[in-house]
Order: structure tokens, then C-alpha cells, then sequence
């Protein structure tokens, strides 16, 4: 077995794992039980997919596609950014709300 053979198992591996780390986490992303928890699965799969992303330009040996990494990653990253800022005001106006509804039964 040469070499390249040995790191070329080793890749479509650590490819299959991720494989199933990505599935868990999708899993935890429709089950909840919070919102949090959901951000967090899809964090999770979006730095999965970008390691899979490098371990496909290390196995294919193609360089672009560490381009095609980075700009998933800041797409991933401004996802869970808005994420984050929709569910922060969705909180709000349920506090808000709730307040309301005390203050009226008070």
C-alpha cells in the first residue's frame, strides 16, 4: 500500500464520520429542545461541512476549492448571525409581551 492509498482511506474515513456527525446534528437541529440548541447544530454543521471541504481538496488534490471553504464559512458564519439577531427579537417582544399581560392582571 502506498502512501498516497494510506492518506486517501484515511480521508473518505474521516469523511464518513463527518458523515454522521452531520446527520446527529441535524437530528439535534429539528428536535430542539430549545432555540439555542438549534443554533448550535446548525454552527455545527456548518464547521462540519467546511472540514469535509478541505478533506475533498486534500483527497481530489484541486486547491480551489479551499476558496469555495472560505467563502462558506463566512456564509455560515452570517447565518447563524442572523439566526442569533431574529431569535434575540423574537425573546424580546415575547418578554414584552409578557410583561404587558402582567401588568394588566396587576
Amino acid at each position: 500500500m502506498t502512501l498516497h492509498n494510506a492518506y486517501s482511506v484515511l480521508y473518505i474515513g474521516a469523511l464518513s464520520v463527518l458523515m454522521v456527525l452531520v446527520v446527529a446534528c441535524f437530528i439535534r437541529a429539528i428536535k430542539g429542545p430549545s432555540i439555542a440548541d438549534r443554533i448550535v447544530a446548525i454552527n455545527m454543521i456548518g464547521t462540519q461541512t467546511l472540514i469535509m471541504i478541505g478533506l475533498v481538496a486534500l483527497l481530489i488534490g484541486e486547491g480551489y476549492l479551499t476558496d469555495v471553504a472560505l467563502i462558506y464559512a463566512m456564509i455560515s458564519f452570517l447565518a447563524v448571525v442572523v439566526l442569533c439577531k431574529v431569535y434575540m427579537g423574537v425573546f424580546l417582544e415575547r418578554r414584552a409581551r409578557e410583561q404587558e399581560e402582567e401588568q394588566r392582571h396587576a
